[in-house]
């Protein structure tokens, strides 16, 4: 689609499909047939790579909450390899050729270890920091809670402790990581991608005072996914008969796809209503994501736009909920 048709039938609001996430100085957009992400090169000029969207759909994409959780992981998936990209663009040939040599660590892999084994560490590596994340969000608000025997007495009472002190968590982890700069840039571009997505939704032509216009909030945002599902898991966990933290938290890792599922039913509906529960449901995420965005600027918005324009299908029909 040419930029001058897009940008003519864009004339309606309506509720669209269409989703993002930040990148490093860059943003990707993923529509019905078509996904994109755009970056800011070290010289300044825009790198755009598109892809097409697989349209066969297993059963396990229909059904109510197994779709959660399919579209959670697979989010994820090419979500963090995006990033990966977006971290390699910003590299300048003299820094992507020092980065092919091996590091200290890697070279003393090397030397003591075979390839297979090298790499089985380097695995394990990246397993503890999932493990670690684990324990913050899930296991320490347990823990923490059954250090205080009154609120174990009831379960309700527990869960709801357990909850409010993942919130918390929560909330502080991404307070604290928005007061660092490179992380700023990233929510800025958070912004940027949830100001173009309002001004398609708005009906207006994708240009730079038209995205400045909008609202950097968006119901449909990870940030409120993540708020859902702590708060989901609250109502998840008063089902849950044991005390003991150890306990409760297996519980937590196997009712967690139920959690999901239960969140991501919940973000869709918000993102295509515009009735009162809705707003009520997207209200508390959308105060969080005043943490999670910042306003963006000109160049910003730039790429964010340049990101939306290819997943725009020919028939804006395609994009309605």
């Amino acid at each position: 689609m040419s930029e001058q048709k897009q940008e003519s039938c864009v004339m309606n609001p309506h509720k669209s499909k269409i989703g993002g996430q930040a990148l490093i100085e860059g943003v990707m957009m993923k529509g019905k047939f078509r996904g994109a992400m755009a970056c800011r090169l070290p010289d300044g000029s825009i790198d755009v790579e598109t892809w097409d969207i697989p349209q066969n759909r297993p059963w396990y994409r229909k059904i109510p909450l197994i779709r959660g959780v399919y579209s959670f992981i697979f989010s994820m998936k090419d979500g963090y390899q995006c990033l990966m990209k977006s971290a390699e663009k910003q590299m300048t040939e003299e820094e992507a050729e020092t980065e092919e040599q091996p590091s200290a660590f890697e070279s003393w892999l090397d030397s003591h270890f075979d390839e297979k084994t090298a790499e089985g560490i380097m695995m394990i590596g990246m397993i503890l920091g999932v493990v670690f994340a684990m324990g913050l969000f899930l296991f320490l608000p347990k823990w923490l809670v059954g250090l205080i025997p009154p609120l174990t007495q009831n379960r309700v009472i527990q869960s709801f402790a357990e909850g409010i002190i993942k919130i918390i968590v929560f909330i502080g982890y991404m307070a604290a990581t928005s007061l660092m700069k490179e992380m700023r840039r990233t929510y800025e571009y958070h912004g940027a991608e949830h100001k173009t997505i309002a001004c398609f939704e708005a009906g207006l032509p994708l240009t730079v005072e038209n995205v400045q216009k909008q609202i950097r909030l968006h119901p449909r945002c990870g940030t409120s996914f993540i708020f859902l599902t702590l708060f989901i898991s609250i109502f998840v966990m008063c089902l849950v008969p044991f005390t003991i933290p150890w306990e409760r938290f297996l519980c937590s890792l196997v009712l967690m796809p139920i959690t999901v599922g239960c969140s991501f039913e919940c973000i869709q509906f918000a993102g295509r209503s515009s009735s009162l529960i809705a707003k009520i449901i997207s209200w508390p995420g959308l105060q969080i994501q005043r943490i999670t965005t910042k306003e963006p600027d000109a160049s910003q918005i730039e790429i964010a736009i340049a990101a939306m324009k290819p997943c725009i299908p020919e028939n804006l029909e395609d994009d309605q909920w």
